[in-house]
Formats: structure tokens, C-alpha cells, sequence
């Protein structure tokens, strides 16, 4: 049985968008929310990651804000 994966795409009014990574593991939703960065465009200006961002055998969660607009 595969494990599930999730994604969540917060979008406030002002324009700030959040990314939440669950269920995967290590850095791989790196990989998984480089294509998602690449439509917002703008720049990311926080990342945050678990304590346990450097154990692959713990479950990962990874946020992200991105601030769309001129940097």
C-alpha cells in the first residue's frame, strides 16, 4: 500500500501564497513543489521544515511562502 501524499495551496487576499507538503519524506517535496514555485513565479521568502527534514524514514512536512510581485 502507498502512502499518501498531499500538497495544499493557501492563498491569502493578499496575494502571499503557502505551500504544505505531508507524507512524504526527506527532501523529496523539494522536488515535488519545484514545479508549483515555477507557475507562482515571484520569490520565495520562507521556507520552513520539520526537525525532522533530515530523516528519510519520518514524515516530512514543508512549507512555503511566496510572495508574488516585484522582489
Amino acid at each position: 500500500m502507498s502512502e499518501i501524499q498531499e500538497i495544499d495551496v493557501f492563498v491569502k487576499p493578499d496575494g502571499t501564497v503557502k505551500v504544505e507538503v505531508r507524507g512524504v519524506k526527506g527532501g523529496k517535496c523539494l522536488a515535488l513543489t519545484e514545479s508549483i514555485e515555477q507557475l507562482l513565479g515571484g520569490t520565495i521568502v520562507e521556507r520552513v521544515f520539520t526537525d525532522d527534514f533530515e530523516n528519510d524514514e519520518v514524515e516530512q512536512t514543508l512549507e512555503e511562502t511566496v510572495r508574488q510581485g516585484p522582489t
